[in-house]
């Protein structure tokens, strides 16, 4: 099994990646997040990978950080996720943004997925909402870096299901505001939108 593998960038045409490692050519497929953690073209990386042996192929999947990976091989254990659509998941949703879709029940969010129809998020839904919360309960304050506030976004929306509005629709008003709010902002902005405009500055 191939753990990890450093060697000199050649290609990235997404969603292919080729490395020269020590005169051997190995070609990975990797999600979008991690190109954008690719360096240019010549110089050296590493990527963890993930290897698939089939009967008529063997596959390798790479990922420029451990949790990326982590996370790609909890979405596959799911009943019809293969590795296409588990690249597709991390290429749209950063990790943040997928922990926070499992814990509201986001069914809208999971199907903005290309090749995730609302069958398939729902399954996602119930097979993986405990596994992601024991496996990356804390990826919310030290996970890969993704969406700005995070971790206020997320505040502002237990504090507004707390309050008794659906998670769907406290996630749909907090994701729809800037990225520079503190919790309480996030809190005083989306109450004055879910109760239409009735709280004022």
């Amino acid at each position: 099994m191939i753990a990890w593998l450093q060697g000199q960038l050649i290609e990235k045409q997404a969603p292919e990646v080729v490395l020269n490692v020590q005169g051997v050519g190995y070609e990975l497929e990797a999600p979008m997040s991690t190109f954008y953690d690719l360096p240019d073209v010549g110089e050296t990386v590493t990527l963890f990978v993930h290897m698939v042996v089939r009967e008529d192929a063997q596959l390798l999947f790479g990922f420029s950080k451990r949790q990326q990976r982590e996370m790609f091989r909890s979405l596959i254990k799911v009943n019809g996720v293969g590795p296409k659509v588990a690249l597709a998941v991390l290429s749209t949703l950063s990790a943040q943004e997928l922990v926070l879709a499992m814990a509201n029940d986001d069914v809208t969010q999971l199907c903005k997925v290309p090749g995730i129809g609302k069958k398939t998020a729902q399954r996602l839904l119930v097979e993986m909402k405990d596994r992601l919360a024991k496996e990356f309960g804390d990826i919310s304050v030290s996970g890969d870096t993704g969406a700005p506030a995070t971790s206020q976004r997320h505040d502002a929306i237990a504090a507004l299901v707390s309050l008794g509005y659906k998670n769907t629709d406290a996630s749909r008003v907090v994701k729809a505001l800037p990225d520079d709010l503190s919790s309480e902002e996030y809190i005083r902005r989306a109450l004055r939108d879910l109760s239409g405009n009735i709280l004022q500055n």
